[in-house]
């Protein structure tokens, strides 16, 4: 991204969908990156949106939550296309006569796993039988030189798998703390599948290039999503320790959390380990920038998840029970963004998410840096004169019927004290009956610049197709729509209304 004036702040008012990719339909256990994301587009294009948001890309971990990734910069390869691979001549199409009947609700993610393996260990083969010169080839080789943190992520993931996929705090000291030769000889003994996960990676970056060249050339922007933090079981952690609060053997000293808000009365222990921030205020914040530098390759903006721990967070005693336990302390603040700003412009595309216990520091933080802020409809009818309200919400801010953590609008509706839901069917002078559709009509129509609409919304859904419920561990990350659901009448409806509100 150059340092010219940025997307963000040259577009008009615009709204989309939000839904991650995996839950996009397709006969491979889940959503992927291959003919039925490019369908996808063209129905947001059908629908009159311009704006596609996703949750993280990263490769999940425990509970397949992309918010614990194995890395801050490596792709989720199992959104990699088996059909794009036949089209390449990696795969042949008798490899997928044995597809599994997957179900077409839910993600099986240990099933599609090791159905996805096998075929990726098909393909890689294949691509190892092609001669020096093939543009393939010859792809791949320029991607492992020019992707930094390729060569650490390939090295910790060939690692893992090779220890049965144990954290890799629990290896030997050998290759929990490898030095600079010893990690010579590991890239020597696992080099063939140190490779293999280099050219997923180069897979999954190529196939999610082309898709984002497609949407873009249809108008359609991504919005993507940067955790705040990151797994203490990654790449990133094990690399560069020096980064986090971690003791001599690294195991991490404090913990990140959030104390009770209005998802958890006890608030939320989410484990990751915190970062040192003065080591990354003396490296000019490198490691961030690399970051960034990923996610705009990825993205034509960018949520940051959990926005208000740049300027302070809850950090918790890494023994702790609960998140009670736990204190505010001091984030980068100002001196992070002027970083970002001074590798990336002034007008950053960057989306503050900033929910939950928001002071008035934070809100000056993200005003400061001109940065657009959340607003959610559910959160809007609680209090008399809430800021989520419509005629309370800036031009700079970004309205949501709900967010992958609420219930489903219906849900949230059906859940709602009758006071509640007396209130709006008020406000938007509705009998209730199709009250996903009354939300989209409201935050179409609200003064924020951008509105995003949560797929089970158009669709009507309930509480059994959100995709995360906060603070519990299963169960979560699995939702997926069948195609059938993507009418024209709901693209003409949505088109019709966006139009209306001057999207």
């Amino acid at each position: 991204m150059s340092k010219e004036t940025s997307l963000l702040h040259r577009m008009r008012r615009m709204s989309g969908i939000l839904v991650h990719p995996t839950s996009l339909p397709g006969r491979f256990g889940i959503g992927d990156l291959g003919p039925e994301a490019y369908a996808f587009v063209d129905y947001l294009a059908k629908a009159g949106q311009h704006l596609w948001q996703t949750l993280p890309l990263g490769p999940t971990g425990q509970f397949d939550c992309p918010y614990q990734c194995f890395s801050s910069f490596a792709g989720q390869t199992l959104l990699i296309s088996p059909e794009l691979l036949c089209r390449e001549g990696l795969l042949s199409e008798s490899d997928l006569d044995k597809t599994p009947d997957f179900p077409q609700d839910h993600v099986d993610y240990a099933a599609v796993r090791e159905f996805k393996v096998e075929l990726f260990e098909k393909a890689y083969q294949r691509f190892l039988s092609l001669p020096d010169d093939d543009k393939l080839v010859k792809s791949f080789n320029d991607f492992c030189d020019e992707t930094p943190w390729l060569s650490d992520y390939a090295m910790f993931t060939a690692i893992r798998k090779s220890k049965e996929e144990t954290h890799w705090l629990t290896w030997e000291k050998k290759y929990r703390k490898p030095t600079k030769s010893q990690k010579a000889v590991i890239a020597r003994e696992l080099e063939d599948e140190i490779r293999f996960e280099s050219f997923l990676q180069w897979t999954f970056f190529r196939q999610w290039a082309a898709l984002k060249q497609y949407a873009n050339e249809h108008d359609v922007l991504f919005i993507g999503d940067l955790p705040i933090f990151v797994s203490g079981d990654s790449a990133d952690v094990w690399a560069q320790p020096q980064m986090f609060q971690l003791d001599k053997d690294g195991f991490p000293t404090v913990v990140a959390g959030v104390p009770p808000d209005y998802f958890s009365k006890t608030g939320q222990l989410w484990g990751n380990p915190l970062y040192n921030w003065k080591q990354h205020k003396k490296t000019g914040f490198d490691w961030w920038l690399k970051r960034f530098e990923t996610q705009f390759q990825l993205s034509d903006i960018v949520r940051i998840d959990h926005f208000r721990g740049l300027e302070s967070y809850w950090e918790v005693p890494a023994d702790a029970e609960t998140a009670l336990e736990g204190k505010w302390v001091d984030g980068p603040k100002d001196d992070f963004f002027l970083a970002v700003k001074d590798r990336f412009g002034d007008d950053l595309p960057i989306i503050a998410e900033d929910l939950g216990i928001i002071t008035d520091e934070v809100r000056a933080l993200r005003d400061r840096f001109g940065l657009p802020g959340m607003k959610i409809l559910q959160f809007a009818f609680e209090d008399y004169d809430s800021a989520y309200l419509p005629y309370n919400q800036p031009y700079n801010s970004v309205c949501y019927t709900g967010t992958h953590d609420n219930d489903t609008t219906t849900g949230w509706y059906e859940k709602a004290s009758e006071q509640v839901r007396d209130k709006v069917r008020r406000y938007m002078n509705t009998d209730g009956s199709q009250i996903s559709w009354d939300f989209i009509r409201t935050c179409l129509g609200s003064p924020a610049r951008f509105a995003i609409v949560p797929i089970q919304d158009l669709f009507c859904q309930g509480s059994d197709c959100r995709m995360n419920t906060p603070g519990v561990a299963e169960g979560n990350w699995a939702y997926r729509f069948p195609k059938h659901l993507l009418t024209s009448d709901i693209a003409n409806r949505l088109r019709d209304m966006t139009e209306l509100f001057g999207r």
